[in-house]
């Protein structure tokens, strides 16, 4: 690998699933961004980065089923950027089809794969076919399905803003609740279910695990001091594998019931620990304002 080729991030996926928001948040990190770059242009334009801007690390480009030689020619651009010893990932967005006819029901914009709105289903399903191969191919799969636009900005925000330690990991500790679905993002998933549940103590239970009262109750028992100590202590003990192996980001995630109490007490108190020993440590409670 070639530490002076820019890190270059290709950020795809199904339509509506919020590639734009992705790509404003890697300009707000200060990657140099394109949006439907046409693919004859690709591997020109990274030569002139190269010779012309020397000092362009970090490059993030959109591209998606509108650049209709994109799904034909991947695997050869693909291979092009690695011969050329780029650093290179792609990201793949998705999100159930409700989700999906919903947000194109509110923007009331058509679906690039649809002739009419009458065809916005056939059209989510066709793409998705289309696009199979490729999300095989991805880096990092993000179901946004459950994301706001600021919570998918401050997702990858946190993975990619320090990328050029490259000898570190980015680890973003994330908190969830079961009722709303696995986060598909995560790396390592640990269900704290069977931890004390603050839910059941009257006082507590509007509270969220952010809170000193809920944060105390839960880290309280002994159980759960030896459950943040086990867990860091694996944690701790695999990180540099994930660095030899080139691994830029882990996303370990802690799941309860609703995502309120439990799982974000515990996230908290792994993070802290992590920091403690000087990892570059993000933290996501996804379900915190749900219930």
């Amino acid at each position: 690998m070639n530490a002076e080729k820019p890190h270059v991030v290709v950020v795809t996926g199904l339509s509506g699933s919020g590639k734009s928001t992705a790509i404003k948040a890697f300009e707000d990190i200060d990657y140099f961004c394109i949006d439907n770059l046409p693919l004859p242009l690709l591997e020109n334009f990274l030569q002139l980065c190269e010779l012309d801007m020397p000092d362009l690390k970090r490059i993030a480009l959109g591209i998606d089923i509108r650049e209709r030689n994109f799904l034909t020619n991947s695997e050869r651009i693909f291979s092009v950027m690695e011969e050329a010893g780029y650093r290179f990932e792609i990201i793949f967005l998705e999100a159930d089809n409700d989700i999906l006819q919903r947000r194109y029901s509110q923007t009331r914009r058509i679906h690039p794969a649809a002739p009419s709105e009458n065809q916005l289903l056939q059209a989510i399903d066709f793409e998705r076919e289309r696009l199979r191969a490729l999300r095989s191919r991805a880096t990092r799969i993000i179901d946004t399905g459950t994301l706001s636009v600021h919570q998918l900005k401050r997702l990858i925000t946190g993975a990619y803003s320090h990328l050029d330690q490259s000898e570190q990991v980015s680890v973003q500790v994330l908190s969830f609740g079961y009722k709303y679905g696995v986060p598909l993002e995560s790396d390592l998933v640990m269900d704290v279910r069977f931890l004390p549940n603050p839910f059941f103590i009257e006082s507590l239970r509007d509270q969220n695990g952010s809170s000193e009262p809920v944060r105390s109750w839960v880290l309280q028992w002994p159980e759960v001091q030896e459950f943040i100590a086990d867990y860091c202590t694996l944690l701790l003990k695999f990180l540099p594998f994930y660095i030899r192996e080139g691994k830029r980001y882990l996303t370990v995630a802690f799941g309860c019931t609703g995502g309120k109490h439990r799982s974000v007490v515990i996230a908290e108190a792994i993070a802290e620990r992590l920091k403690q020993k000087s990892y570059h440590v993000k933290v996501f409670h996804r379900d915190i304002h749900l219930e």
